[in-house]
């Protein structure tokens, strides 16, 4: 659904939004998260984990094409 850089942007954004909140119980290290996504179709869905525990994503040439900042 989304390209492995969209997916990074996303994890970077959700990161930083969770540590802006401050909140004591937050790890001071990379903050886990697993974040699921639905699509408008049942085959739609994109899970975005914390950029740290992706070392070597799995390309979907698809997905790839789909990012407007690689077209």
């Amino acid at each position: 659904m989304f390209s492995v850089q969209q997916k990074r942007d996303i994890s970077a954004s959700v990161q930083e939004t969770l540590r802006a909140t401050g909140h004591p119980e937050l790890p001071e290290t990379e903050i886990e998260f697993v974040l699921d996504v639905k699509g408008k179709e049942s085959w739609s869905w994109a899970k975005i984990q914390n950029n740290g525990s992706v070392e070597n994503p799995s390309v979907n040439p698809h997905n790839e094409a789909q990012d407007p900042a690689e077209a």
